[in-house]
């Protein structure tokens, strides 16, 4: 007969079971569930459930990591086992520092929280019937929808016992015309679906596609463009996460200052210009202590268990603070402001919406979102990438057709000092980065008046 184990107990049991002079442990206990469909068609759902734990030893200076899916004692064991034979093979760890030691979560001893199919009760039947207009309109829907809840357990021998539950979930919809010669996308990210309406989801698919029954085919060039809330955070993500303090101290990043040092205390962006971090932001809620499995540019395991905070990246236009562990902040003489699971873009005077900018256009382009999004130069944090899903012209404050796609080139450090109108900052979701890394985002549209098309891009 087999014994439920707890993520308490596995924790506990990983810590009495390590010989080495410290032991970090992580469990992650996860469910999910899902939706897909295709052609009108819903095609597949599921729930799953997993555990992943996460054993860090510490023999004097050295650390080893191990990760592994476990849900035994005996599953726990082998990683523990490994964990402290790298530690002893390993060198010196150069971010050594004392390790957080004794607070406790109120809620430690509470079972993980799960999710199931219920979670879709509202929005499946709705969607069901945005089947029935989609048919009838010759228009076909594909799409899929996720939501998912991770209880992340923390413990140590130094009497770390935190815990913390994420819910994360996110819906995308793309609609084709029927001989597919055109499309239209749109999503979101949510934490429980209570706030997905799925035929208003099927509404604005459907809107797309009809701005772009007309075609228009433009050249490269730098054009005025209104990049909407998704596209923004899809730029941000990549600004914060090239924001390691110790990379910039060592003069590889867009926030390395010239002759030596980082930008920390400069003027990066318009006046202004807001860009933080905080665990307690209402509709982007996440752990509000630091989690590491391994040491890296920005993370470091010596720093599990650090209370997290609001941490202002960019305050009024001026960078403020980097990521720091607190083996970087020695390193710079900064606070120690670890990475936080969210991200916050704010522009005083912000108001209005995608479509208010859009009436303020003379003539240009509003972008539905980007993609394949990759780093040229980390010196400018030039990027690259292509658009998708529809690039529409704007004539005299109307939508009035589609362009052919670009591959673009630009810098969103750069972006922050050169954008001329932003809409009030709302939750969004980053198409490229938001599915599997980072979802919990909040981002204006702004208005860039010489955004790089670089190329034409033969995507359809």
């Amino acid at each position: 007969m087999s014994t439920t184990v707890t993520p308490q107990q596995l924790v506990e049991h990983a810590l009495a079971t390590s010989t080495a002079d410290d032991c970090v442990v992580i469990v992650r206990a996860s469910s999910s569930a899902n939706l897909r469909w295709a052609n009108n068609t819903l095609t597949t759902n599921g729930v799953m459930v997993s555990t992943e734990v996460v054993v860090v030893s510490f023999v004097g200076a050295a650390t080893g990591s191990v990760s592994g899916s476990a849900s035994t004692t005996g599953q726990v064991t082998a990683l523990v086992e490994a964990a402290d034979a790298a530690a002893r093979a390993a060198a010196p760890a150069e971010d050594v520092a004392e390790l957080v030691a004794d607070r406790t979560s109120p809620d430690w001893d509470d079972v993980p929280e799960q999710t199931d199919i219920h979670v879709y009760d509202a929005f499946a039947p709705a969607l069901g019937e945005a089947f029935g207009q989609a048919t009838a309109a010759d228009r076909v829907l594909y799409g899929f929808v996720d939501h998912e809840l991770v209880t992340t357990f923390l413990g140590s021998s130094r009497g770390l016992r935190l815990r913390h539950t994420q819910p994360t979930g996110h819906y995308a919809c793309t609609a084709k015309t029927a001989d597919l010669s055109r499309s239209a996308w749109v999503g979101g990210a949510t934490r429980d679906f209570a706030d997905v309406d799925a035929l208003a989801m099927a509404d604005q698919v459907a809107t797309r596609l009809g701005w772009a029954k007309r075609r228009t085919d433009l050249p490269a060039g730098r054009y005025d463009t209104i990049l909407p809330p998704s596209s923004v955070a899809d730029l941000m993500v990549d600004a914060y996460w090239g924001a390691g303090a110790r990379v910039a101290h060592e003069g590889e990043s867009v926030y390395s200052r010239r002759g030596g040092g980082t930008r920390i205390g400069e003027r990066i962006a318009r006046p202004g210009v807001h860009l933080y971090s905080d665990p307690a932001y209402a509709a982007l809620a996440c752990a509000p202590f630091n989690v590491a499995s391994s040491s890296d540019n920005t993370e470091s395991v010596f720093d599990n268990g650090l209370p997290l905070e609001r941490t202002d990246w960019i305050r009024d236009g001026e960078l403020t603070a980097l990521l720091q562990t607190r083996h970087s902040a020695a390193m710079t003489g900064q606070p120690v402001t670890p990475m936080v699971d969210n991200l916050v873009l704010e522009v005083d005077g912000g108001t209005g919406s995608v479509e208010d900018l859009v009436a303020g256009m003379e003539r240009g382009l509003l972008v539905t979102c980007l993609w394949y999004i990759r780093e040229v130069d980390p010196q400018t944090m030039l990027l690259t990438g292509l658009t998708r899903d529809g690039v529409y012209l704007v004539e005299g404050g109307e939508i009035t057709g589609a362009v052919n796609n670009f591959r673009w080139n630009d810098s969103p450090v750069d972006l922050l000092s050169r954008f001329t109108a932003a809409s009030a900052t709302v939750p969004s979701f980053s198409r490229e980065w938001g599915d599997d890394y980072f979802s919990r985002t909040a981002t204006p549209a702004l208005r860039i008046p010489d955004f790089n098309m670089s190329s034409v891009s033969q995507a359809q």
